[in-house]
């Protein structure tokens, strides 16, 4: 008769939730500073151990003074552009794209009129579908803060998305549009230049632009999920009241 085939500890299921408590006391030792109780020595942060650097190759003047300190390691330490505000980061990150597809694409390639606006909305539809939008879902923690900034904020990748961020964009480069046509007239009807002054299109003032009208618009379709969903809570007391 074939002999079993010895079971594994952790593969039965009343052993495989069980806790392990010496890896939980040597965990809490660690986060501590204490020294393991099967150790002679306590668990190093320093980076040059860690990493396995040579200490042999510091500078003797160092060595001498000992003013040089060590660099600890800290996994709980936050790093500098956490601390910058979500939507200080969305909104440069929308506008830096959107000037840097003025730049490379229209001016780059000498568009002008009509091609110009749906050449660049499409350009633009494309680049926050494939590098905006996942910049965002990376950057974003359980709170969904970047959601705010994204007109199709999904968690999952659908291809749908990208043709109607092209097309969207595309809607968006043409108000932008107007409203450079609106202010040409404005500033003609006020110095009474008679169309000799113009307001070039330029990436500053175009990812200005650019972001001006896309973050009103997603303002319009936050409002609108928003105002449905507080209308479906509502049914949904009403029915259990």
């Amino acid at each position: 008769m074939a002999k079993k085939k010895k079971q594994n500890r952790e593969s039965s299921i009343e052993n495989y939730y069980d806790l392990k408590v010496e890896e939980m006391d040597e965990l809490v030792a660690a986060l501590k500073g204490e020294t393991p109780a099967d150790s002679d020595e306590g668990l190093s942060f320093k980076i040059s151990e860690c990493t396995g650097a040579d200490t042999a190759t510091e500078a003797p003047q160092e060595k001498k003074t000992g003013k040089k300190k060590e660099k600890e390691f800290d996994p709980y330490t936050v790093d500098k552009l956490s601390k910058v505000p979500t939507w200080l980061k969305a909104i440069f990150i929308k506008f830096w794209f959107s000037g840097c597809v003025c730049y490379f694409i229209m001016m780059g390639l000498n568009l002008m009129g009509l091609d110009a606006t749906v050449v660049i909305g499409l350009v633009l539809g494309l680049i926050v579908d494939i590098l905006v939008n996942p910049c965002f879902r990376l950057m974003q923690s359980d709170r969904k803060e970047y959601d705010n900034y994204m007109m199709f904020p999904f968690p999952f990748k659908v291809y749908w998305t990208l043709i109607a961020n092209m097309v969207y964009y595309v809607c968006v480069l043409i108000c932008v549009n107007y409203c450079y046509y609106g202010l040409n007239l404005l500033f003609n009807n006020l110095w009474g230049t008679s169309g000799e002054l113009y307001v070039a299109v330029e990436p500053l003032l175009m990812g200005i632009l650019v972001l001006l009208f896309d973050m009103a618009f997603i303002g319009i379709k936050d409002a609108v999920v928003w105002l449905v969903r507080k209308r479906g809570k509502d049914k949904e007391e009403k029915q259990n009241v």
